[in-house]
């Protein structure tokens, strides 16, 4: 993940610029994915609200491939969710949550899913939200992507994961102090 240039996190101009041109190409080539939202209004809101650019770039440094997934008409925000084919490769082997991590004796990950998000300023994907990215492409279809966990699953020590096998997508438990190389977290980031 990228520094930032200040403790505001902004990017300078240059990396603005690269990144608002991957966006847009990233937005034209998927067009399936926000059938209905022209590129125009996505990069005003964004201009418009800077401090979320700095967390779209930690998703895109990070593997994550972000893109628009929708439009809240109420809000006015738009949705980005991580469209890589598979789990973002900057973010694997991570435990789930900070409980998870310390609850291992040894071989400790050297970071969880929820502590990254929140360095990156975004939210893990709802199981929910991680079934509507599903109907958009087929994700995940040889990694495993750790979700957001209700309070009183990970109470009980445990948190989600999901992942699409078979044509189908499930949903799966695990320890929270677990972590593999192909599991990672998917973000959610609203603009």
């Amino acid at each position: 993940m990228s520094k930032p240039n200040s403790n505001k996190q902004d990017l300078s101009q240059e990396q603005r610029a690269k990144l608002f041109a991957l966006l847009e190409a990233r937005f034209e080539k998927n067009m399936q994915r926000h059938k209905g939202i022209k590129w125009a209004d996505v990069q005003s809101r964004l201009e418009a609200h800077p401090a979320k650019l700095w967390s779209l770039n930690e998703m895109e440094d990070s593997a994550g491939e972000p893109d628009v997934v929708g439009h809240d008409k109420k809000s006015g925000e738009y949705l980005f969710f991580d469209c890589s084919p598979e789990s973002p490769k900057g973010r694997v082997s991570v435990c789930y949550d900070r409980a998870g991590l310390e609850s291992r004796k040894e071989h400790r990950p050297a970071n969880t899913a929820i502590d990254m998000a929140t360095a990156m300023g975004v939210e893990i994907l709802t199981e929910e939200q991680y079934r509507e990215l599903q109907k958009l492409g087929e994700f995940d279809l040889k990694t495993s992507t750790w979700i957001l966990t209700p309070p009183d699953i990970r109470k009980l020590g445990g948190a989600l994961f999901c992942d699409r096998r078979f044509g189908q997508v499930f949903t799966y438990h695990n320890g929270a102090q677990s972590y593999y190389s192909a599991r990672a977290f998917r973000a959610c980031l609203r603009v």
